[in-house]
């Protein structure tokens, strides 16, 4: 009976790996993300909504390549009616403006320092990779060829079980900067470690909100599979932008170098080399809570809040009065988080009594509002606001503050609090206050919709300084970017979040504020991604509308700012 029992068992579990054994002979590829010419997003694992990727690598130097772009482009003509997806993968170099240029009929993303070509295993320049962008899997490994018109046909006809392949033809390509490492990898202590420690490790520490330390050689070593993952898929480190427009502290980004270093370093067997001393547990200590500007001059104490061990936690919203018979004029705050295991961002407005966290937001698609400013995980420094400027507490009016809470596996209490540093001078007038304006829409997006289009815009009636800069959707948020039109004609992309994450959400202080003449116009533009290709997307078969609660959408640009006086 138990023989019986077991022959049973055996031919269900072979008949349930049937599919697996039929796409078991597809070579397997790892996740990558890129931008374009025009700093769009791209992401491999985010074209499940398509049939396949056609991908093309390529070089203006490799004379054979660009003939192969144009017979491809021949080819995307014919598939026109099919769910394909045909990009370009630039390796060699070329700059945005030069890539613009070719105008070529597909998105042409910027390979940097071939790390993408060479987790691909691309041998030449005109290369043509064809990919399962749900299984990630190659459908095609070979040249623009007769071979790759009978796989696009027989992936279209549902008909691929195997990689085919064809003689790879076109420029080969010389990885010279892996072979190099290879025979010399970067040397851990002098130049992995402090890569770790300046982008990670605020966050990756014992206590913090990363859900693992980098506290030493063997916890990197560990989790190495994983740093190259989300190195390449550009998940982290979180908050990035575009760093070909403005730039803020508060967006993080690791260049092209340190990322080859990192992933040549682990393609090198992660050597630890000589080094008695261990700079990441050097580093591992704890944060201590402290007032970096020494006391403030009033402390806010959020009421406690407890965290439960688990579940996924809904924004928490809390109020708290003030006791200033006068207005009072904010030029630095500092939130001391009570807990950043659980506390993952908390935002705070200014309000009048009446009034509640979303203010007019509810009721208009513009509005002012008196923003405080935000907390996320990360360097928890002071914001110090510029000379001459301040933010202004109206006397009788409270704090409005969100929490988005984590959940760790334990029960925890969180105690925030928020330190105020007034100036004294009297000086300050509404014309010197900071304020942030809200530009927001109504909308409806379609079930399984992979591109909802969003476009916005305000226009200053008065000559302002822009100072930040925030973005604001929910799950199904996918980029947005803001572009500045000025009244005497001409527009300039300023700040743009090619891939948006709902989980990250910071008010991005610009290195350089801008001036801004009267009549000078802001659009907000942006995109959602209803489909199943957003792994974030709650479920792509519901329509989803305008809301203020997280499980609806919303599409809100804040520009923050304060108004120049003339001399």
């Amino acid at each position: 009976m138990n023989k019986l029992i077991g022959r049973i068992f055996i031919a269900h579990l072979l008949f349930l790996l049937m599919p697996v054994i039929a796409y078991a002979a597809t070579e397997r590829v790892g996740d990558f993300a890129l931008l374009d010419e025009q700093g769009e997003f791209h992401q491999l694992s985010r074209y499940q909504h398509r049939e396949a990727v056609v991908l093309l690598a390529l070089s203006a130097e490799c004379a054979a390549s660009m003939d192969a772009a144009s017979t491809l482009a021949s080819l995307q003509d014919r598939h026109s009616s099919d769910n394909f997806e045909f990009l370009i993968l630039e390796t060699s170099g070329a700059d945005r403006d030069t890539r613009r240029d070719w105008d070529m009929p597909f998105p042409v993303l910027a390979d940097e320092l071939q790390l993408v070509s060479e987790s691909l295993n691309i041998s030449h320049q005109g290369e043509v990779l064809v990919f399962n962008p749900e299984r990630l899997s190659l459908f095609f490994r070979g040249s623009v060829s007769v071979e790759l018109s009978d796989t696009l046909a027989n992936v279209s006809a549902g008909q691929v079980s195997d990689t085919a392949t064809s003689e790879v033809q076109g420029c080969g390509i010389n990885y010279a900067a892996l072979a190099e490492h290879k025979e010399s990898p970067p040397d851990y202590a002098t130049e992995v470690a402090p890569i770790i420690i300046d982008n990670c490790s605020t966050c990756h520490r014992w206590g913090g909100a990363g859900p693992f330390p980098f506290d030493s050689y063997l916890s990197l070593l560990g989790w190495s599979p994983m740093v190259r993952e989300v190195v390449l898929n550009k998940r982290m480190p979180p908050m990035q932008v575009d760093n070909e427009l403005a730039s803020s502290a508060s967006a993080h980004f690791i260049s092209a170098e340190d990322k080859q270093k990192l992933i040549h370093w682990m393609a090198a067997g992660a050597p630890r080399g000589d080094g008695e001393i261990d700079p990441l547990e050097e580093a591992s200590a704890s944060i201590d809570d402290e007032w970096e500007l020494g006391e403030p001059d009033f402390i806010v104490e959020a009421p406690t809040y407890t965290v439960p061990a688990v579940g996924i936690q809904d924004y928490v919203y809390m109020e708290t009065s003030l006791p200033f018979d006068e207005d009072k004029w904010v030029q630095a705050f500092h939130y001391l988080p009570g807990d950043t295991r659980v506390l993952h961002h908390l935002m705070t407005f200014i309000v009048p009594p009446e009034g509640d966290f979303w203010g007019n937001e509810k009721d208009s698609t513009t509005s002012t509002r008196r923003f405080l400013g935000s907390f996320i995980p990360g360097p928890n420094l002071p914001t110090v606001f510029a000379e001459g400027t301040a933010v202004k507490i109206p006397a009788g009016h409270k704090l409005a503050m969100q929490f988005h809470y984590v959940t760790n596996g334990l029960e925890i209490k969180d105690d925030t609090r928020i330190g105020l540093y007034f100036s004294d001078s009297t000086d300050f007038t509404e014309s010197t206050e900071i304020l942030t304006q809200a530009v927001s829409d109504r909308f409806t997006i379609e079930a399984n919709d992979p591109r909802h289009d969003m476009h916005v815009s305000y226009e200053f009636d008065k000559p302002v300084l822009l100072s930040a800069l925030r973005a604001r959707m929910n799950y199904r948020g996918k980029n947005m970017k803001f572009v500045l039109e000025y009244p005497g004609g001409g527009q300039e992309e300023l700040f743009s979040i090619p891939a948006y994450n709902y989980g990250w959400q910071p008010h991005y202080f610009l290195d350089e504020p801008r001036q801004l003449e009267a009549g000078t116009k802001v659009h907000v533009i942006g995109a959602f991604d209803n489909s199943q290709s957003n792994p974030f997307n709650p479920d792509p078969r519901e329509e989803v509308s305008w809301g203020l609660e997280n499980w609806d959408e919303m599409f809100t640009g804040y520009l923050t700012f304060s108004e120049l006086v003339g001399d």
